[in-house]
């Protein structure tokens, strides 16, 4: 796998995932490909996360899975055991961190401080999730983050959208959104996969227009 640093940069949105059926995974990771995006996070905020996670690396299909909203020792194993390639938490704990890391799975802590973002490069960390995003300060504030940690890449979580996401991805410290609203969990449940499929393709449109 590419660094997790060059997939973000390349993706620059993460569609941000909650399953309830672990059956409907496949066919969601296909439509997101379709529409040219080759980077997931599933999240464990359902019980269905991890069959999910083994469902779509054992596919064909040619995306990067990553596990979401990991919070425990234990989700962190089974994230790892389902084949999740990355590791993305809501917060910063050092202790999961220095788990995940000893692991040798890429870990994206969330931050949103400078305390923890500099918490986080002491173990070496120069991607971190900035969440909820929105509700910190959006991108004025990680414009803020940005002048004095010009190392560090961040993925701001948390009320990104369609209408806003090429504010955060014009700053030069965001490599990558994550973002849910092109992977609604009511699209999923009905399996409205050409719907997701045009909504992820569009958004990827615009943003390169705006940035080409």
């Amino acid at each position: 796998m590419d660094s997790i640093r060059h997939l973000l940069g390349s993706n620059r949105i993460v569609p941000v995932v909650k399953i309830e059926d672990a059956a409907r995974a496949v066919d969601l990771q296909a439509a997101l490909v379709d529409a040219g995006i080759t980077i997931i996070e599933i999240t464990f905020r359902t019980d269905a996360a991890a069959a999910a996670i083994e469902a779509c690396r054992a596919s064909a299909g040619s995306m990067v899975v990553g596990a979401g909203t990991v919070r425990t020792i234990e989700q962190v194993d089974r994230a790892i055991d389902a084949g999740a390639e990355f590791l993305v938490a809501p917060g910063f704990s050092r202790i999961i961190t220095e788990y995940a890391l000893k692991k040798g799975v890429p870990h994206i802590p969330g931050t949103i401080t400078p305390t923890e973002v500099e918490m986080a490069t002491e173990l070496g960390l120069d991607v971190l999730k900035f969440f909820p995003a929105e509700q910190a300060g959006g991108p004025g504030f990680l414009k803020s983050l940005g002048a004095v940690y010009p190392g560090i890449g961040f993925m701001p979580t948390g009320g990104v959208n369609a209408g806003n996401i090429k504010d955060y991805l014009a700053l030069p410290n965001v490599l990558a959104c994550g973002g849910s609203w092109m992977v609604k969990p009511e699209w999923i449940n009905a399996g409205e996969f050409g719907v997701i499929r045009k909504t992820a393709a569009e958004a990827l449109k615009a943003i390169s227009q705006t940035e080409s």
